[in-house]
């Protein structure tokens, strides 16, 4: 019996037809044809019609999907190599460029985009390290210091409002700090849970006097869509009700050692630290050096934003929101 995926001839439905139009079991139809069961079974999944299998109708429907395929699905000619070139350059993954060339009409396939980096790879091109990691395996990060420190009021995540989780209103931010070698500064961020935007602020030492002065001015200007602010147990949030207080915002810490509670952010770090890994001196970062970063990430198509950017994502649901609350 043959494995693995096998194109049928209109004989060969003409066949599974009148088998199965005697009552042959899908096991008897696949030994007669010489193929495996699973070939008849999908056959008969994406072929049958309202009136049953018929093997005309079916070989046509067939032929469609498989001229469709080849229609929908673009060749890499010199102006999308270019195009694929230059998102793969502003750090886009294989997956989110493949989701914003569909959204452009043009469909090629990650896998295909992929194939595209080893070859230039083999050739001795160095797209391969525009990728988050250089095709390494990824693994994920740990929080071996999470839960540290005793923060007086603090607010368990287990409080927050239920409407959190949903995802389906623009204003819950999700904090945390990353620290540069040394101890030579550090970065806070600040990610939206619903649009994914990002906010960066760099400060020299990670104090509680630091990170509140960050996250005032940072979010102030946004201060309307500041509803919960979430962070883990780090001393630096010691500040929280200052916080919470001057951004009229419920603030949250994550239970100890459960970092995925606070998934996005982690999530969003692992980005920010491709551009800026904890193993460099961050007194070395400019302003200019992190307003380019941030630009990167917020007008990045996002697989979970159905390939939309979270800057899209987020002026969408700000502007809605804000001419919802003047038709009231």
């Amino acid at each position: 019996m043959l494995e693995g995926y096998h194109h049928l001839s209109c004989e060969e439905r003409c066949q599974i037809y009148a088998l199965k139009k005697r009552g042959d079991s899908l096991a008897v139809i696949a030994k007669e044809l010489g193929v495996h069961p699973s070939t008849i079974s999908r056959e008969l999944k994406r072929n049958t019609g309202q009136k049953g299998y018929r093997f005309k109708q079916a070989h046509e429907k067939a032929q469609k999907k498989r001229l469709g395929a080849s229609h929908n699905h673009q060749k890499l000619v010199p102006v999308l190599i270019a195009t694929i070139q230059e998102k793969l350059k502003l750090q886009w993954s294989p997956v989110q460029l493949s989701g914003w060339l569909k959204r452009q009409g043009t469909e090629v396939s990650y896998e295909t985009i992929y194939k595209y980096i080893w070859r230039d790879k083999r050739a001795g091109g160095s797209l391969y390290k525009e990728l988050r990691h250089r095709g390494k395996k990824y693994n994920k990060r740990s929080k071996a210091a999470a839960g540290r420190g005793c923060i007086p009021g603090r607010i368990d995540i287990d409080k927050r409002p239920p409407i959190v989780e949903t995802k389906t209103r623009c204003g819950d931010w999700e904090l945390d700090t990353i620290i540069g070698t040394d101890q030579s500064g550090a970065i806070v961020s600040m990610v939206e849970r619903a649009s994914k935007l990002t906010r960066l602020v760099k400060i020299s030492h990670k104090t509680a006097e630091n990170v509140e002065r960050a996250l005032i001015e940072r979010l102030s200007p946004d201060k309307e869509f500041v509803y919960t602010l979430t962070a883990d147990n780090g001393k630096e949030f010691a500040n929280h009700q200052r916080v919470s207080c001057a951004l009229g915002a419920g603030f949250y810490f994550a239970t100890p050692y459960h970092s995925w509670e606070r998934g996005l952010n982690e999530h969003t770090n692992g980005l920010a630290e491709q551009y800026f890994p904890k193993s460099k001196r961050f007194d070395e970062i400019s302003a200019k050096d992190l307003e380019r970063v941030e630009i990167l990430l917020n007008n990045r198509p996002r697989k979970v934003l159905q390939f939309e950017t979270p800057l899209e994502v987020f002026d969408c649901m700000t502007t809605q929101s804000l001419y919802g609350a003047l038709r009231a």
